[in-house]
């Protein structure tokens, strides 16, 4: 921000977002102090709500100081095309792994999508690296963690 002093008081949006990070952490923490899940060793399943609540904690209290010290950075003007390529690539995850077309396909498009619309030009080459990411990841899942991410006919082959 610049040298300018901020006479306004607080800044509404960083206060706003702020609020709702603690209400999402209230409601993870109320969530997880509800289950009746149990370990025999330690940490159980219940330990990654509460980190997850006090890193929002945190991370809202980081948004009350923000807005009264010096506020959000004001954000630049956002690029249409760019957020396009990205929901797109969104919606085609969704609707391939929702139809069965399986992961695989599904994170190659996304990946493309996304490198898109991050400004690389080069659709086919991404569409690549992502397919092999995504068979990558699949295979991992399904091999060494035993579990079966969204399959279609392709992953079938390697089922």
């Amino acid at each position: 921000m610049t040298n300018e002093t901020r006479t306004q008081g607080a800044d509404k949006p960083a206060l706003i977002v702020g609020v709702l990070l603690l209400i999402v952490a209230a409601l993870i923490g109320y969530d997880a102090s509800q289950q009746t899940i149990t370990s025999n060793y330690g940490v159980g399943p219940t330990a990654m709500p509460y980190v997850v609540a006090a890193g929002l904690t945190i991370l809202g209290l980081a948004h009350f100081v923000v807005a009264f010290r010096e506020g959000l950075p004001k954000p630049d003007a956002a690029d249409g095309t760019a957020l396009l390529w990205i929901a797109g690539g969104l919606i085609f995850l969704i609707a391939c792994i929702g139809l069965g077309g399986g992961f695989v396909i599904a994170i190659a498009v996304v990946f493309a999508c996304t490198a898109r619309g991050m400004g690389r030009r080069a659709l086919a080459v991404d569409a690549a690296i992502g397919f092999v990411l995504g068979l990558a990841i699949f295979l991992v899942f399904a091999k060494v963690l035993t579990l079966i991410l969204p399959a279609g006919p392709l992953e079938q082959l390697f089922l």
